[in-house]
């Protein structure tokens, strides 16, 4: 494999670790909520996406476009049942509750679904690929990053352009100003995790098309997902693409060097980057 094979793939799976991290980063942006079961939830909406499909025999996509508003939902739930009830100003409470709930979803999916590795059935395309000048690429990791692309416009767009996202704004500077002008920061809460959901969600129809999942590899996507969040800037969007893609580069040229060190280039990269830019490399103007 050549070296522009290799950023060119960097960059692509960059864009998956993109789609595990910005949920992460829209939720702590608005609420400063550290959620240490993002990653069980990516691997949730996996298996929800694979039982809906499995069910009633449709493809991946489909049954993605049907787990979706159940994820939403339940992201509500959780933030307005659970999660709401432990914000605030002390950070422990939110990261026992969010523990707790990974230990839950692990072990429930493992009673449900054993430990064997699963994998969505994506078809043909899987095996497709294109030329791109030089490179050729594949056509599933092309959609990846084209997605991940997609959805940091859609959340940028939804954060500055619409009133959700001047409530999102003006909740995470004010909470208590933002109440006082009509706005209840509950189920502001709620409209984010649920979004949030619905991001782990498109991440785990991608991970489940690319690679093997079964229950215990939750925490090494919220890995990779708060390295690319804190690599980018806490709370800055584009900068959680750009973290994400610094991960997947690092990763893949290690890989091309030794095999044994693609997870430990992305650490490295991590953490070579915060050496440089200890706020990241695009943080948020502070107040």
């Amino acid at each position: 494999m050549s070296w522009a094979d290799t950023l060119a793939q960097g960059l692509l799976l960059g864009g998956l670790y993109a789609l595990f991290a910005a949920g992460l980063s829209l939720v702590f942006g608005i609420m400063r909520l550290v959620n240490l079961a993002h990653g069980d939830l990516i691997v949730l909406g996996a298996y929800l996406i694979l039982g809906i499909g499995s069910a009633l025999g449709i493809s991946p996509f489909l049954a993605a476009s049907i787990a979706l508003p159940v994820m939403f939902a339940l992201g509500w739930v959780l933030q307005m049942a659970l999660l709401n009830r432990v914000l605030g100003e002390d950070i422990l409470p939110p990261l026992l509750v969010t523990f707790g709930l990974s230990v839950v979803i692990q072990n429930g999916l493992l009673s449900a679904f054993t430990a064997d590795s699963r994998k969505l059935p994506i078809g043909p395309v899987e095996a497709h690929s294109l030329p791109l000048g030089p490179v050729t690429v594949g056509v599933m990791p092309l959609i990846t990053f084209g997605s991940a692309i997609a959805v940091i416009l859609i959340l940028n767009w939804l954060f500055y352009r619409t009133a959700l996202g001047r409530a999102f704004r003006a909740t995470s500077d004010d909470a208590v100003t933002a109440q006082l002008m009509g706005i209840r920061p509950k189920q502001i809460f709620g409209m984010a995790t649920g979004i949030a959901l619905v991001v782990a969600t498109i991440a785990a129809l991608y991970l489940g098309a690319r690679a093997n999942f079964d229950p215990s590899i939750g925490p090494a996507r919220l890995l990779y997902a708060f390295e690319a969040v804190i690599i980018g800037g806490l709370g800055s969007l584009w900068g959680t693409l750009a973290g994400g893609l610094v991960i997947g580069v690092a990763q893949t040229f290690g890989a091309a060097l030794n095999p044994e060190w693609q997870i430990l280039a992305g650490h490295i990269a991590f953490v070579a980057v915060l050496l440089v830019r200890p706020r990241g490399l695009f943080p948020r103007a502070q107040d």
